[in-house]
């Protein structure tokens, strides 16, 4: 499969909600009448992360993704000390916007992180849950982890900017297009902006976890096979395990933006989550 990274929600009508000193740019389309998936990016990049998702969903379901604040079009930041709270209302009031009610959100790590605190916030929305490359929120953080999520938010703003561009895409994906688009994506966020995007990523984890947290819908949980990212291969068994209803599946032949290193192969399995929802279309299913 040959992705085109210049097309921009294709399908998709846009939309801009005005939220505190933000512009939040989001796309959506489908039949209304359809069960809802949104699509939820990962850190530093934008809604384009999921253009071979899209065709594969869109016949038989209402679709959405956007820009998270701060990302992509949603500028400028708006909130001068962003948390996890903040993206969790923001994409509440999105999807009230939308005509919303219930979804299944798809989330790649930062991504992933606001669905599980979507679900401990409003439980009742969400009737599915797509994992990508991240880690589980209800457990608690060691305590060099939470120095680390420090550390490495705090160096992003002394680190040589092409530089550091470079070196998170090819900590991001496998395929070089998919470095590229990953380039391409975080060169609209300001460096400073950057350190408060990990700074907020840090809020949504914590030493004690939140172990309120319950995820009673169809979850899969998915990692790329060559993902060096954080803890996320080394916790992923473990939170598989702590669940037997979790489908655990490593993407082959992909990193950290598993989705789009080997998108057959991921849109395989989302369509089978999709299926298990009771609504989505059969496993199998073309995509």
């Amino acid at each position: 499969m040959t992705t085109d990274w210049t097309v921009t929600a294709d399908g998709l009508e846009p939309r801009v909600l005005e939220r505190n000193g933000s512009a939040l740019h989001y796309w959506v389309g489908g039949d209304q009448g359809h069960p809802a998936v949104a699509f939820l990016h990962g850190a530093t990049m934008d809604h384009r992360m999921f253009n071979a998702q899209i065709p594969a969903v869109l016949a038989e379901h209402r679709v959405l993704v956007w820009d998270a604040r701060g990302h992509g079009r949603s500028q400028p930041f708006g909130i001068e000390r962003l948390t996890i709270t903040d993206y969790v209302e923001d994409l509440l009031a999105v999807l009230d916007d939308a005509g919303i009610g219930q979804v299944v959100l798809v989330g790649q790590s930062m991504g992933a992180y606001l669905a599980q605190h979507i679900i401990l916030r409003a439980p009742e929305r969400v009737v599915g849950l797509a994992v990508i490359g991240s880690t589980p929120i209800a457990f608690g953080l060691s305590w060099a982890d939470q120095v680390a999520l420090q550390v490495v938010a705090r160096s992003f703003g002394v680190w040589p900017l092409a530089h550091l561009h470079r070196s998170m895409a090819k900590a991001t994906a496998v395929r070089q297009d998919v470095q590229a688009y990953a380039v391409d994506a975080m060169s609209v966020i300001a460096q400073r902006d950057l350190v408060r995007v990990f700074q907020a990523i840090a809020t949504a984890v914590s030493r004690a976890g939140f172990p309120d947290l319950r995820i009673d819908v169809p979850f899969l949980l998915t990692h790329g096979e060559h993902d060096g990212t954080g803890n996320i291969r080394k916790d992923a068994p473990g939170w598989a395990a702590s669940d037997p209803r979790i489908d655990y599946v490593v993407i082959p032949d992909a990193g950290h933006n598993a989705n789009q290193d080997n998108p057959d192969a991921f849109n395989r399995e989302l369509l089978r989550l999709l299926a298990r929802t009771g609504e989505g279309p059969r496993p199998g299913s073309s995509c």
